[in-house]
């Protein structure tokens, strides 16, 4: 079911302009109807203007009327044509005044980890424009040197599902185009649940990286054995006769 424009305005109008019931209301503008109570009662909506439903080409008098009159009338949005596609406008998405300045935050992030991603893709997910994503890219951002990549999930920009669908749709088209790809760019191209669900591989630690030839086995213990064959301990102390040396001494004597 359509909601009305400014639902929460339109849901003060009536609490203040009819006697419709709250579950009515609430059901009409798509909010709890304990909220349509904390209206009624101050405590939600403080300030807010009502939005005239009526005036505005969303409901007509008659159906307020059989409203109040029977509780269990549902009100139903008078048909707009102006309305009709409205939710399938095309655009970069509306970013709220509070978070737009972690939007280059959020850019350097998907460009760093997930290069793959077109400028298109980035732009429709954080709100942004194509120009914007290619200073990052080419770091000529005139804040470039003050930003650090954050995930535009943990930003509130996108959500985590939006996101894992770009990675995808992008490594499908990485795949179309045969393009090769090593473990770490094919990790990128990954979603959250498949890395976190997919096995760690083995790899060579980087310290001992080169010595991957080396056997302790083989020849090299065959070289072994001929050393303590040729260095025994015997032939350490194998000390030379002082036979010679003991009858030099007595003929001096």
């Amino acid at each position: 079911m359509s909601k009305p424009l400014m639902a929460k305005a339109t849901a003060v109008w009536l609490v203040d302009n009819t006697t419709i019931s709250f579950k009515q209301i609430a059901d009409f503008v798509g909010m709890h109807e304990l909220e349509i109570q904390g209206i009624a009662d101050g405590d939600v909506a403080a300030g807010v203007k009502g939005f005239d439903p009526i005036a505005n080409n969303q409901l007509t008098q008659e159906d307020i009327d059989k409203a109040e009159k029977d509780p269990l009338h549902k009100l139903k949005l008078k048909y707009n044509a102006a309305a009709v596609g409205e939710e399938k406008r095309r655009g970069p998405r509306y970013t709220p005044l509070s978070k737009r300045q972690d939007r280059p935050n959020a850019i350097l992030w998907l460009v760093k980890f997930h290069p793959e991603l077109a400028d298109a893709q980035i732009a429709k997910l954080v709100g942004t424009t194509k120009p914007t994503i290619q200073t990052i890219r080419e770091r000529t951002h005139w804040n470039i040197a003050n930003m650090q990549p954050i995930d535009p999930v943990a930003l509130g920009l996108c959500k985590q599902t939006e996101l894992d669908a770009a990675v995808q749709k992008a490594a499908a088209k990485k795949a179309k185009e045969g393009q090769a790809i090593d473990d770490d760019e094919r990790r990128k191209l990954l979603s959250t649940e498949q890395s976190l669900e997919s096995d760690a591989e083995p790899r060579m630690p980087t310290a001992i990286e080169g010595l991957e030839t080396f056997s302790l086995g083989g020849a090299d213990t065959a070289g072994e054995e001929e050393k303590e064959k040729e260095y025994d301990a015997e032939s350490f102390f194998n000390l030379p006769d002082d036979d010679g040396d003991d009858d030099e001494d007595d003929d001096k004597a």
